[in-house]
């Protein structure tokens, strides 16, 4: 009902509201003729106290997951999309198959906005959405590869232009596809041109005749023809069929297959002594511990994790680095997808430097100038992040001739945030025997729990810096006491 517009005495207000009651009570219990009853969800009966229901027959009437509090999900707009969570993402990420948007389809917050973005809260936590993160996309795969597809690409002649890069990196049953196609062609090529040679000045037709003068010997068909180019090409020259010198363009079209024969020998031969030569292999020997830990170490938090080289030709002059792969959103509002940062692993000091001898913990302490300044143990469930770490180093000369010196070789892999072990640090695999340093491969992987406080690297700082200025000020203050007066 309307408002009065003037406040009316307190007992007029309780019998208006007595007789409203009693009008909306007897509103309720009255059938409705015309319409069907609809079934009562909350068991309401006039005249008896009504008891809030149970939390369990709330959460019934709602999806798994969602509580009994929030708001149904609003229906979909035509031509709404659904798009699928991205890796190191949020949600308005951009995304190739939205198309261009209007900077005025940001959404207004609305009265429940709160209650909306604590029912998002919420069901973050769902088994559904754990799962889609664990599934998420990587940037770089465990085993250093590139999760990286290049597209649209419309300028390909740069391809053409270094061939001998492009034919070194195609993979290798493309390889020998061109490797082989490169010797058919020229082969049925010249093969072509011998056969049309001989069959316009009529060496085809005068097969047998000892008083002709043929060019080219023994050719009366196409495939003798292609036998005489492969035998000409790789010089086998079995002796039955030849060029002779009663014609100019014969000797010139043998003088040209051999100079093209050659070129071609060295190109492949070239890149196919590359392609082995590279040192690409030699990072499968290089292996990385499968988790990384943050435990506390010379009473500073630190990130590890542990390196080692399987093969005895150890690796000169080994550098590490780290890039932190996260997307942010700017003071401004731009987007940044997959933003690339610096992890120090010490490079100011010299430490990224290995003498990759044993298997080594490489350490990131996280200090104010770290991105993991802010972050704790609660905090790390809810980040969506990915670590690459950059192993660099040049192969050792060895015996092998297709093993080059100088050569530079990267192995790579990463770590995500659900493979972060918080309070843990592991276990040493190096112990003497004999005379020598025995190290044991078994336990690389293994890691141990310790006491490590949960708080971010930023809050023990502050406590530490509370806690001496405690003490400062109570050694001032026993100072002043026991002095005398």
């Amino acid at each position: 009902p309307p408002q009065p517009d003037l406040p009316a005495a307190p007992g007029a207000l309780v019998e208006d509201g007595g007789q409203q009651a009693a009008a909306t009570t007897a509103k309720r219990s009255a059938p409705m003729p015309n319409y069907p009853s609809a079934p009562r969800h909350s068991g309401f009966v006039p005249g008896e106290p009504s008891l809030p229901p149970s939390r369990g027959s709330l959460t019934t009437q709602h999806h798994r997951g969602r509580p009994s509090w929030c708001p149904p999900p609003a229906p979909q707009e035509a031509g709404a999309r659904l798009y699928p969570l991205h890796a190191l993402s949020v949600a308005n990420i951009p995304n190739s198959s939205r198309g261009k948007t209007s900077a005025r389809s940001s959404t207004v917050p609305a009265p429940e906005g709160l209650q909306s973005r604590r029912c998002k809260l919420l069901e973050e936590d769902s088994p559904m959405v754990q799962a889609g993160k664990r599934q998420r996309q990587r940037y770089v795969t465990k085993v250093g590869k590139c999760q990286v597809n290049l597209g649209n690409i419309q300028d390909k002649k740069r391809f053409l232009s270094d061939i001998f890069t492009t034919i070194v990196d195609l993979k290798y049953r493309w390889f020998l596809f061109v490797f082989m196609m490169c010797y058919v062609v020229t082969w049925v090529v010249f093969g072509f041109i011998y056969f049309f040679d001989a069959w316009v000045r009529g060496d085809v037709g005068h097969q047998g005749d000892p008083e002709w003068q043929a060019c080219i010997e023994n050719v009366d068909g196409f495939v003798s023809a292609l036998l005489l180019s492969v035998e000409s090409q790789r010089t086998i020259g079995y002796g039955t069929r030849m060029v002779t010198a009663n014609c100019a363009e014969g000797v010139i079209l043998l003088i040209a297959q051999s100079i093209v024969g050659s070129m071609i020998d060295a190109m492949m031969v070239g890149c196919m002594f590359v392609k082995i030569s590279r040192p690409k292999k030699r990072a499968q020997t290089l292996i990385f511990s499968k988790n990384c830990v943050i435990s506390r170490r010379d009473e500073k938090l630190c990130l590890m994790f542990r390196v080692g080289d399987l093969r005895e030709s150890h690796m000169v002059d080994a550098k590490i680095r780290a890039k932190l792969i996260k997307s942010r959103q700017t003071a401004e509002g731009e987007f940044i997808p997959l933003e690339q940062s610096e992890l120090n692993l010490g490079y100011d000091t010299g430490e990224d430097r290995l003498f990759l001898v044993e298997p080594q913990i490489i350490c990131h302490v996280i200090n104010r100038h770290s991105p993991f300044w802010d972050m704790s143990a609660e905090s790390l469930r809810r980040e969506q992040f990915e670590i690459i770490i950059i192993l660099e180093g040049i192969v050792e000369a060895t015996g092998n001739p297709c093993r080059a010196a100088g050569m530079t070789c990267q192995a790579r892999t990463s770590y995500t945030e659900d493979e972060i072990l918080w309070g843990y640090r592991f276990e040493p695999c190096m112990s003497l025997e004999k005379g020598a340093f025995q190290v044991d491969y078994s336990r690389f992987e293994m890691t141990f729990e310790v006491q490590t406080p949960a708080a971010s690297a930023k809050e023990l700082h502050e406590l530490k810096e509370l806690e001496q200025q405690e003490h400062s000020t109570l050694s001032l203050y026993w100072d002043h006491l026991l002095q005398p007066c």
